[in-house]
């Protein structure tokens, strides 16, 4: 496919989303995120759309607490157009904005092409945490799969973070 990179526009989520992003946390995530024993409720959280020649393409929603700001679940609908990127840049901005000293996720053990994004965007890898995935599954979330579409198992979290300020 030949021409022009397409823009990403990304910004907050609004009124008219509010449909369309209760349906992508309904598909992708049933509602809720488990991760870290806990399980977050995603409505009403607060976050980025990104759009691409006027479609939604992605979709990130953060938490701030004291001073760390959690990427609670960050998804692109395109892969390899900089949708992803685009949206961690727009958490990053309002986490700095918010005087954050940290920007931290947890993916999990199957996810290796996020991992590789976010390692290049610049996040480390600060924890492992073996079978947490299937924890969560027996005690918050029976819906989380055993394995991925590849047959890949589905058991552990990966926490990242970056160091702000």
């Amino acid at each position: 496919m030949g021409g022009a990179a397409q823009l990403i526009e990304v910004r907050a989520i609004d009124v008219d989303d509010h449909g369309w992003v209760e349906r992508v946390q309904a598909a992708s995530w049933d509602g809720a995120a488990a991760r870290r024993g806990e399980l977050i409720p995603l409505a009403g959280l607060p976050g980025f759309v990104a759009r691409m020649d006027g479609e939604r393409v992605g979709l990130a929603t953060y938490a701030i607490r004291a001073d760390e700001c959690e990427v609670v679940t960050i998804e692109s609908r395109v892969e390899g157009r900089g949708v992803a990127r685009a949206l961690l840049d727009a958490v990053r901005g309002i986490a700095e904005s918010a005087g954050c000293r940290r920007m931290w996720l947890v993916t999990s053990n199957d996810n290796v092409r996020a991992l590789a994004l976010y390692q290049r965007w610049g996040m480390d890898l600060v924890a492992f945490r073996r079978g947490a995935i299937d924890d969560s599954r027996r005690r918050l979330k029976p819906s989380i799969p055993e394995r991925n579409v590849d047959g890949v198992p589905i058991a552990h979290e990966l926490e990242l973070e970056l160091r702000l300020g």
